[in-house]
């Protein structure tokens, strides 16, 4: 993993729903140097929405040809 124990973190929240099941929500950080060190920073212009999403039959091909 490119990354040392110190410069990422992730944690788990759990609860119940408004629809009455529980649900799970992942937070993970990376230390921002650790990104530097990968080429990465937030102020590149990929790192921000630059288009339109692509349409809806896109996202359910995509789901299709991943299995």
């Amino acid at each position: 993993m490119p990354f040392g124990p110190d410069e990422i973190r992730w944690d788990l929240s759990c609860g119940i729903g408004p629809d009455g099941h529980w649900h799970g929500w992942f937070d993970v950080r990376v230390h921002p140097d650790a990104l530097r060190r990968l080429g990465l920073h937030p102020g590149q212009p990929t790192a921000e929405i630059t288009s339109a999403s692509p349409p809806g039959w896109w996202h359910a091909a995509a789901e299709r040809n991943a299995h």
